[in-house]
């Protein structure tokens, strides 16, 4: 009994503690700003791991307690009463240094007006707070910062929609590009007479944007002239750059003979289809030859007509089988066009039966093909 009135009393006499007790948010703010250097120059690189470390010295606390901080950012001439940008330190806020990559330096270049392959300075302090309490550091900082030629802000997704496009004007049912790496994104689909244009996603109100010559920028529309084709489109957002390559045929090129067999023609969706193909094993001393790869006859936006040839990732196969992984289909460019590395095998089968031949070039799966005999 008598444990048990001990602990009664310690809980009063805790409870009467915190009610007398106060909080103390009294700081001192920080007094110097270490790193970068004043009007420090910075060319930013926002596609790589490059980063930038901002230094100060520590903020004092009265009662010896930990001080958070965020480091501001505003326009050469601002008084960061608006900050254009805010970021917690390293730690969780609790250290004296931020490390910001490239990336985010770039962003708020553009948040600030500096436009894409222009100079122009951002100014930086910290913001010391305990509790309520929020102190501006003493003295302010200025970077100067040269952008790439390229969007701060790349969209995570990007969708192809309008009057001249597979999908039309909805832009729920709006063709959504392939991600080919950062910031890049490809799209095989067919265009006809209208307008079109890009957007980051298919719902509410996305960001718009628009190819213009070799360039792609924000905003505005679109427009095919030229009749319906085929086309490859391919967006890098990382250098605002725009490739409009018109894609031909696609032959499948049959080693042995040192030819090809027949074209393929686009059947919409980013997919080229053909049905009931005869394909016939060419009789060799050693046994039958059966290796085939594909080439694709483009045109450039300036006109200029060229090759590519899409096959295997292997030099060399073995016919497929009904275990062979799906990867094996697979399409990978080819540097050149030796006539036998870099074949795939039909499999064993299809010869001297009729075999639809589907390429797939769409965008939610690896660039593939398939053939099934009939």
């Amino acid at each position: 009994m008598q444990k048990y009135i001990i602990i009664l009393l310690s809980v009063l006499l805790f409870s009467c503690k915190r009610d007398d007790y106060s909080l103390n948010t009294n700081l001192q703010p920080v007094a110097k700003l270490t790193a970068p250097l004043d009007n420090k120059f910075i060319k930013l690189q926002p596609t790589t791991s490059a980063t930038v470390s901002f230094e100060w010295d520590q903020a004092r606390a009265e009662d010896g307690s930990l001080v958070i901080y965020e480091v501001a950012f505003d326009k050469e001439n601002g008084d960061f009463s608006a900050p254009i940008a805010k970021f917690s330190s390293d730690g969780g806020g609790v250290q004296n240094r931020l490390t910001l990559s490239h990336k985010n330096l770039n962003s708020i270049a553009g948040k600030a007006g500096i436009a894409s392959l222009s100079t122009g300075k951002l100014k930086w302090t910290v913001l010391a707070s305990k509790g309520y309490n929020i102190q501006k550091a003493a003295e302010t900082k200025l970077i100067e910062v040269e952008r790439p030629n390229g969007f701060a802000e790349i969209p995570t997704d990007v969708y192809l929609t309008g009057a001249a496009t597979e999908a039309g004007t909805d832009l729920s049912k709006a063709l959504k590009l392939k991600s080919t790496g950062p910031g890049v994104y490809e799209i095989y689909t067919s265009l006809k007479n209208g307008k079109y244009a890009f957007a980051s996603r298919n719902t509410g109100t996305p960001v718009m944007y628009a190819i213009s010559g070799t360039a792609v920028k924000e905003g505005g529309e679109s427009e095919q002239t030229a009749g319906t084709k085929v086309y490859r489109l391919r967006l890098d957002f990382n250098n605002a750059a725009a490739t409009v390559t018109e894609i031909g045929t696609i032959g499948l090129w049959f080693a042995p003979d040192n030819k090809f067999l027949f074209e393929i023609p686009y059947a919409g969706n980013g997919t080229w289809s053909i049905k009931s193909q005869l394909i016939t094993f060419k009789q060799e001393s050693w046994g039958r030859d059966e290796r085939y790869k594909f080439r694709i006859n483009v045109k450039g936006g300036d006109g200029t007509a060229g090759t590519e040839w899409v096959g295997s990732a292997n030099a060399d196969n073995n016919r497929p089988t009904a275990t062979t992984p799906l990867s094996f289909w697979e399409l990978r460019p080819i540097a050149n066009s030796d006539q036998w590395n870099y074949c795939y095998k039909f499999a064993a089968e299809a010869d001297t039966k009729n075999c639809d031949v589907n390429i797939y070039l769409g965008t939610e799966k690896n660039y593939t093909h398939e053939i099934i005999v009939k």
